[in-house]
């Protein structure tokens, strides 16, 4: 039961910034603007939010350099996205090489900063301070406690409030229909007076803000040193937006489902079974992005994108 208990919860640390990244993706290309540059935003909101607390660590108490790096990583991934949407909306750019300039640029800069501040690429911070032993009352309950309540982050909790909040907004709210109706029609939306360029932007940067916080949120429970980079999670995300089918609830067991890939992958050497194959690490190693590749040659044909993502609107043509 121990063993249970473990790879549920390795599979929710790898779980839960997959899931807020593919959420983010999922309001930008709702909108009707193809949004691969995900990787990039989240190195960037790790970047910097990393930066800032290993500067602040000795003057701010954790609650607070928590709230502010996740502010920090927002705000970081919004300036990015603020590029994105400029060029996919306004320029009518391709949208595809937009986000690959953002992916390229990412990694070249955060390592580039960081080695003009700091003289190495490499970011020390201390993610002790930002796990939680037990909640007071809840971890004691059984099975549920241990589960979700004992060794944890408080990023958990804020992955499955805004995966609440998201299902929300798309499908509850005058918002998210309109969001909805841009990437689906947007001439049926702009013929009843709404403004497609101002909800792609909004769906753009919303995806930026919740790239930029998947950031912080994946490096926090996993490492206390940021190098640069955040493994092709990015990347992992996308995946986990198409398995989905650009779907909130879809999207969760999606996540889920590559969490426990990436537990195979990194934590195999825990579990007793895995070890005692024999198997090379490397092979491990693979297996997020093997499944990936089988999952999608498998459900690609059944997902269905937004009829409008990827193509710039023109408000002459109906």
């Amino acid at each position: 039961m121990n063993m249970f208990y473990f790879i549920m919860q390795q599979s929710m640390v790898f779980m839960i910034p997959l899931m807020v990244v593919a959420l983010g993706g999922m309001f930008s290309e709702k909108s009707g603007v193809v949004n691969i540059a995900l990787e990039g935003k989240m190195i960037l909101g790790a970047f910097t939010s990393v930066l800032f607390i290993s500067t602040f660590q000795d003057s701010l108490s954790v609650p607070m350099l928590l709230f502010l790096g996740l502010l920090i990583a927002m705000f970081t991934g919004i300036l990015a996205s603020v590029l994105h949407a400029y060029a996919a909306i306004h320029l009518r750019a391709n949208q595809i090489i937009s986000g690959v300039a953002i992916n390229m640029f990412a990694s070249a800069f955060a390592i580039y900063v960081s080695r003009l501040l700091t003289g190495t690429q490499l970011l020390h911070f201390p993610n002790n301070w930002f796990r939680i032993e037990s909640v007071p009352l809840l971890g004691s309950i059984p099975v549920l406690g241990e589960l979700f309540f004992q060794n944890t982050f408080f990023t958990t909790y804020l992955g499955f409030a805004i995966l609440v909040i998201s299902a929300f907004v798309l499908y509850k709210t005058k918002f998210g229909l309109r969001l909805r109706a841009c990437g689906e029609h947007p001439q049926a939306a702009d013929s009843v007076g709404v403004s497609v360029a101002k909800m792609r932007y909004a769906g753009v940067l919303i995806s930026g803000a919740l790239a930029g916080m998947g950031g912080l949120i994946w490096i926090l429970p996993i490492s206390n040193v940021f190098d640069g980079g955040v493994g092709g999670y990015g990347f992992l995300a996308l995946a986990v937006l198409i398995f989905g089918g650009w779907n909130p609830k879809k999207i969760l067991f999606a996540a889920f489902f590559f969490g426990i890939m990436q537990t195979i992958a990194r934590s195999y050497s825990a579990i007793p079974f895995l070890l005692a194959l024999g198997i090379p690490a490397r092979f491990y190693n693979m297996i997020p992005f093997i499944a990936t590749l089988v999952v999608l040659a498998f459900t690609s044909k059944d997902t269905m994108a937004p009829k409008a993502v990827g193509q710039p609107y023109d408000k002459g043509t109906r």
